[in-house]
């Protein structure tokens, strides 16, 4: 028999039915008033779920064409910005930066730990001149998580802009954009969009609208001012891609059925189960920061090596999980629970992970896990 096969990664995420099936549909054209209606509805449902009153833009791209855009468009060559560094993506904004000439300070904090906040305000005290704070709401590369709305509390009287990588985090944990004055929100299909890879969205505040006048990095496909113009009238500068936004339309019913505090309260006790499922089950946790709500970061136990565990998960027990990057390569393994996930999915990783470790001979309180998560998940 085939073995099942099992997608616990962070991003992507198994994708519903109902959308498989809506993107399934026969193709319709991009410019016909088929598609500007379902422009209409996934549009407004996109503010519902940023919680902002502003426009939301779609972009044919990962979330990485997201994040450039929301440098290029906002800052030019020569301004000076400040990296929240915590990890591989982190890391991605200094290079994005750097890459048109932004002068990058960076606030490095271990891979693992939350960035300290005071960091941020003592280096926005000692340079006046920063334009703007890039950060991660959850690194999806360590499984921590930063303080979003202690840092758009520092930004929101500054001519500041606070930008927030959310790609792992929107849909995921609450991030009130116009509440908490937060510039720029980044998010991507494949996480807790439950869409294949392929869009990108980015929220922009009225202020940062106006640093968006005076910014000149080069820029010509992620160009958001067309981008927001075209959006005025339910459509793209340039072509889209249909069909995820087809999946867009149905999963967004999805979300808007379940209600956003439901869909946050599924992902935290989806998260703490697996937390604790893993301590319970002889394993310690790699952040020693806040710990991420959308992706638990895991130690290796002595003298077995992560990757081992990564392959083993996917060769003998059908289950896609993600390894450590970088340094922690071998070291970490990482287990999502966002998006289309639920009680039993939660259940299906800690199993596997304590029968993988299992298998190749490391230690583990082979059940422990699984009997913790149950009685954190019983529905009472």
């Amino acid at each position: 028999m085939t073995l099942k096969k099992y997608l616990l990664a962070p991003g992507p995420v198994p994708v519903p039915p109902q959308a498989l099936n809506a993107m399934a549909a026969p193709i319709i054209h991009h410019r016909s008033p088929d598609f500007v209606e379902l422009f209409s509805h996934v549009k407004e449902d996109l503010r519902w779920l940023y919680q902002t009153e502003l426009p939301v833009l779609i972009l044919a791209a990962t979330g990485t064409g997201g994040m450039e855009g929301s440098v290029t468009n906002f800052l030019s060559p020569g301004d000076k910005a400040l990296v929240v560094n915590g990890g591989k993506f982190g890391e991605r904004w200094t290079k994005i930066c750097k890459a048109y000439g932004i002068q990058v300070t960076e606030i490095k904090c271990a891979w693992g730990e939350s960035v300290d906040v005071n960091q941020i305000e003592a280096a926005l005290k000692a340079d006046p001149t920063l334009k703007a704070v890039y950060m991660q709401a959850s690194e999806t590369s360590t499984g921590a998580a930063h303080d979003v709305k202690a840092v758009a509390d520092l930004t929101r009287n500054r001519e500041t802009l606070c930008v927030v990588d959310a790609i792992t985090a929107l849909g995921v944990v609450d991030l009130p954009m116009d509440t908490w004055g937060i510039d720029l929100l980044i998010s991507g299909s494949q996480k807790a969009f439950m869409l294949p890879p392929g869009l990108a969205f980015v929220g922009v505040s009225e202020k940062a609208w106006r640093f968006n006048q005076t910014a000149t990095c080069p820029r010509f496909y992620f160009d958001f001012a067309k981008e927001k113009k075209a959006l005025e009238g339910n459509q793209t500068a340039y072509t889209p891609a249909v069909s995820l936004i087809v999946g867009l339309g149905e999963v967004l019913k999805i979300m808007r059925g379940e209600g956003l505090e439901n869909v946050f309260a599924r992902h935290t006790r989806l998260a703490h189960a697996t937390r604790e499922g893993m301590k319970a089950a002889g394993l310690t946790l790699f952040p020693k920061g806040t710990p991420s709500s959308a992706v638990t970061a895991v130690n290796a136990p002595d003298g077995v090596d992560s990757q081992d565990i990564y392959k083993t998960l996917r060769t003998k027990y059908g289950v896609t999980a993600a390894g450590g990057q970088d340094h922690l390569k071998g070291k970490i393994f990482r287990i999502a629970h966002l998006g289309y996930a639920d009680t039993f999915d939660t259940i299906i990783a800690i199993a596997a992970v304590e029968m993988a470790i299992t298998t190749l001979g490391g230690k583990v309180n082979l059940g422990a896990g699984v009997k913790r998560a149950q009685e954190l998940l019983l529905v009472k």
